[in-house]
C-alpha cells in the first residue's frame, strides 16, 4: 500500500481537483474532472489504452506540485549523446571557457598551432548526427564568448565554425565584454527544446568531468532569458571581427 501525503487542492474546498505525493517513490497522483471529449483525447501524445486524463487548474499543479530543483549528474559518455539525437526542436549552447583541453588532444589542434592548413572531418559522427537532425527542421545553435586578444582555444573554435556551420550549424560569437554587460552567466551550458539544460562542469585542468541536467521549470527559464540575451546581441561567425586588444 502506497504511503500517500495530500499537498493541497485548488479547489478551495478541500475537494477535486487534489495533488498527493508518494512518500516513497516520489511520484505525483493527481485527482480532477475527467476528460471525455473524444476529440480532446485524440490530440494528447503518449496516451495508452487503460489510462484516464483529467483537467487539473494550472495553478493547482504550480501550488502543490512537488518540487526537486536538485539537478541530476550524468557522465559524458551515455546519456549526453542521446540529447542530441533526441530534442525536438532546438539545441542551444552558450561556450564560456577559455580553453577545453579535449580540443588540445586532437590531430587537428596540433595542425592549427603549427600554423597548418587544418584539414577538418566533414563526415565525423557530429556532422552527420547535425545533418541529420537539421534535415528533420531541428536547430543547433551557439554563442561563443570571445576574449580580447582571443585565447588560442577560441581562435582554434572560430577556425572549426567554418566547418559547423557547413553542416547546419548556426554559430554567433560575442565578447566577454558584453557577456559581462549582459551579466549572463559565467558557466559553459546546452539547453534542449526550453525545457532542460545540461551545465557541463570542468576540473582546474579544463577537462570535462560530468554534466548536470536541470528541469525546475524556474531554472530553465532563467537559462532561457540568458539565450535570449546573448542570441540577440551575438554576430554571426562569418560577420565577426576578432578585437586584439
Amino acid at each position: 500500500m502506497r504511503r500517500l501525503r495530500f499537498n493541497g487542492t485548488g479547489s478551495g474546498g478541500g475537494g477535486c481537483p487534489g495533488v498527493h505525493e508518494d512518500l516513497d517513490t516520489g511520484e505525483v497522483i493527481v485527482h480532477g474532472a475527467p476528460l471525455t471529449d473524444p476529440s480532446d483525447l485524440a490530440q494528447l501524445q503518449h496516451f495508452d489504452e487503460g489510462e484516464r486524463a483529467v483537467v487539473v487548474p494550472r495553478n493547482t499543479l504550480v501550488d502543490f506540485g512537488p518540487r526537486d530543483d536538485t539537478p541530476r549528474v550524468i557522465n559524458a559518455a551515455d546519456e549526453f549523446d542521446r540529447l542530441f539525437t533526441t530534442f525536438k526542436h532546438t539545441a542551444w549552447r552558450l561556450e564560456t571557457r577559455r580553453r577545453y583541453a579535449s580540443d588540445e588532444a586532437t590531430v587537428t589542434w596540433a595542425h592549427f598551432v603549427t600554423g597548418e592548413t587544418v584539414q577538418w572531418d566533414y563526415n565525423d559522427d557530429w556532422c552527420r548526427n547535425v545533418r541529420a537532425q537539421t534535415a528533420e527542421g531541428k536547430r543547433f545553435e551557439r554563442v561563443r564568448l570571445v576574449d580580447t586578444p582571443p585565447t588560442q582555444g577560441q581562435l582554434y573554435l572560430l577556425n572549426n565554425s567554418v566547418r559547423n556551420c557547413a553542416v547546419g550549424e548556426d554559430i554567433r560569437n560575442l565578447s566577454r565584454a558584453d557577456a559581462e554587460r549582459l551579466r549572463l552567466p559565467a558557466e559553459d551550458f546546452w539547453l534542449f527544446d526550453s525545457r532542460l539544460v545540461a551545465r557541463l562542469n570542468f576540473d582546474d585542468e579544463d577537462n570535462l568531468v560530468n554534466l548536470e541536467l536541470i528541469t525546475e521549470p524556474a531554472a530553465v527559464n532563467r537559462y532561457c532569458q540568458a539565450r535570449d540575451a546573448a542570441w540577440h546581441y551575438a554576430v554571426p561567425c562569418d560577420e565577426f571581427k576578432i578585437a586584439e586588444k
